[in-house]
């Protein structure tokens, strides 16, 4: 029996505490393609924050009230020339993965009066052409963000090879907590995020506090 977008993110939420066990885990409900109606309804039933892979994407759907009573994160690749479009309007930036990167979200929302909330995101198996910072290359860029102003470094974010992940999961959790006893400035090791529709129980058996589930809750994505 097929499910409603209602019943799916309850499935969800039961799946996420049965992994934590009493931990607090944050659902960003992955969004892209989908709807400003569909992302509205999602809000309504109590999904906490929406996450979008495209800067137009997120710029249409704000116009279009979709995430009204949620937080919203970008969650995908940002080119540095798309910064002016999102820094300082979202609650999270996900993919943070070089020191210019982190300047140039930094300059544009300390021009806000404000600062961003950023995720370091790493690329764990060190995959060709894939986003993040290689995980040898981590130190240089969180040593980067306790002088860059306009920004406040909450965590780390990774999207790990799809073999052997839970592997790759434990040792993202291993420079999690590596990182928080280093105490670097402007670095908050609050969140964890990882884990997507197919593998988020095991990312958060691992160690993680926060997922991004796209297609359990909003079903395949539209292309055209």
């Amino acid at each position: 029996m097929d499910l409603s977008l209602e019943q799916r993110i309850a499935l969800v939420r039961e799946n996420i505490d049965r992994a934590a066990m009493g931990r607090t885990v944050t659902l960003v409900g992955a969004a892209k393609t989908k709807p400003p109606e569909l992302i509205a309804r999602a809000v309504r039933a109590g999904l906490e924050a929406i996450g979008e892979n495209y800067v137009q994407e997120f710029r249409d759907k704000s116009a279009a009230g979709a995430y009204q009573g949620a937080a919203v994160h970008i969650i995908g690749h940002l080119q540095q020339n798309k910064v002016k479009y999102v820094a300082g309007q979202v609650d999270m930036i996900q993919s943070v993965d070089s020191p210019a990167l982190l300047a140039a979200i930094g300059k544009r929302a300390a021009s806000l009066g404000r600062t961003q909330d950023v995720l370091i995101e790493v690329n764990i198996g060190t995959e060709p052409g894939k986003s993040g910072v290689a995980p040898q290359a981590l130190d240089q860029l969180l040593s980067a963000a306790g002088d860059t102003a306009g920004v406040r470094v909450r965590g780390l974010m990774a999207i790990p090879p799809a073999e052997n992940s839970r592997a790759y999961f434990g040792a993202m959790y291993n420079l999690f907590v590596d990182i928080a006893a280093k105490k670097y400035d402007n670095v908050l090791m609050d969140f964890l995020s990882m884990g997507m529709s197919d593998d988020y129980e095991d990312a958060i058996r691992q160690g993680a506090n926060m997922v991004r589930v796209g297609s359990f809750i909003f079903g395949p994505r539209n292309y055209i």
